[in-house]
């Protein structure tokens, strides 16, 4: 095969990451610098150069739209169609697994994924099933507290009270909530994650089968994972605990360097705002989910450093500024 097209148009630096050999792979590299085009080009050369089959390749993106174009682009490069290829955002891949082991994961066999208002409607439905006031207990802020915690891996069960009323109220809700999507056949976009994990987590045998399958994974913005998904990529590309045990080969692709500048005003969980550096581990900050969505995430960990580099200046309509790394 000819491997010109796979590997002319790319830079020194880009060549030798897509041509590494094969075994655990983490590529760091800048905003505009080709993190994408690396992972597109590494897929075609493992199928075009090292033989492999597309049957044995996962490669999760951060949106639908980047998925379908590395897709097209992998076709591109090969001249050959690329079905068998696994390619989707962690949301897309967990939905498509609980489709087919719907029984193994103890779902409904035509279970329905709500959206975020789907999910506010039955939390209503929940608190009024309790008897409790939307104005105590907003229904926005028991969402967080459902989604928060799946997307850290916990069930209502792992969690402690800690001796707060307001909390172990929260604990209950969740109960309750869990009981209603399991009557009603429902999921949301949070247990589609931490449902597909508990599948793999809790079956050995179907997490072989897919250590067997998937022999390379493959992850784009590597930074952006949040604990769930990235649990979830351990299970898969875990080192192989026997000579002989099946093991999936991670490459992942990233950006170390993704910081704003001190000064930087962070909107909180409660709509107050705080300069960057003043917020701390533990403090609640709206931050994106994907596809419009803005809830609480916890910060888990604060950085700072002084940096030489270049920074961009975004001016807004509004008149205020964001300074950031590239």
């Amino acid at each position: 095969m000819d491997l010109s097209p796979i590997l002319d148009p790319l830079n020194d630096a880009q060549r030798a990451a897509v041509t590494a050999p094969p075994g655990p792979v983490l590529v760091l590299a800048g905003a505009g610098s080709g993190k994408t085009r690396v992972l597109t080009h590494r897929i075609a050369w493992v199928i075009g150069a090292l033989g492999v089959s597309a049957h044995s390749i996962l490669a999760v993106t951060f949106t639908n739209k980047a998925a379908g174009e590395m897709r097209g682009r992998i076709e591109r490069l090969l001249a050959v169609p690329t079905g068998a290829l696994w390619i989707g955002t962690f949301h897309g891949i967990a939905h498509r697994l609980l489709r087919i082991h719907w029984r193994e994961a103890k779902l409904a066999q035509g279970f329905q994924i709500m959206d975020s208002e789907d999910q506010q409607r039955l939390i209503r439905k929940v608190l009024k099933a309790a008897e409790l006031d939307e104005a105590r207990w907003v229904p926005r802020e028991v969402q967080w507290f459902i989604n928060s915690n799946k997307d850290d891996g916990r069930r209502p069960q792992h969690l402690k009270d800690e001796r707060d009323p307001t909390r172990a109220q929260m604990i209950r809700l969740y109960t309750a909530y869990e009981e209603a999507c399991a009557r009603s056949g429902v999921v949301d976009f949070a247990e589609l994650l931490l449902r597909s994990f508990e599948l793999w987590r809790d079956d050995p045998a179907l997490l072989e089968h897919y250590r067997r399958r998937f022999r390379h994974v493959l992850v784009d913005e590597f930074q952006d994972t949040n604990a769930i998904q990235y649990a979830w990529l351990k299970l898969l590309a875990a080192p192989a605990a026997a000579p002989d045990a099946p093991a999936s080969i991670p490459f992942v692709v990233g950006d170390d360097d993704q910081c704003l500048a001190a000064g930087t005003s962070v909107t909180m969980a409660d709509g107050s705002t705080k300069a960057i550096e003043a917020v701390s581990p533990g403090d609640l900050v709206l931050s994106c989910y994907g596809s419009g969505a803005l809830r609480p995430a916890k910060v888990a960990e604060r950085t700072a450093r002084a940096r030489d580099g270049r920074m961009l200046m975004l001016h807004m309509r509004s008149g205020r500024t964001l300074c950031s790394t590239p």
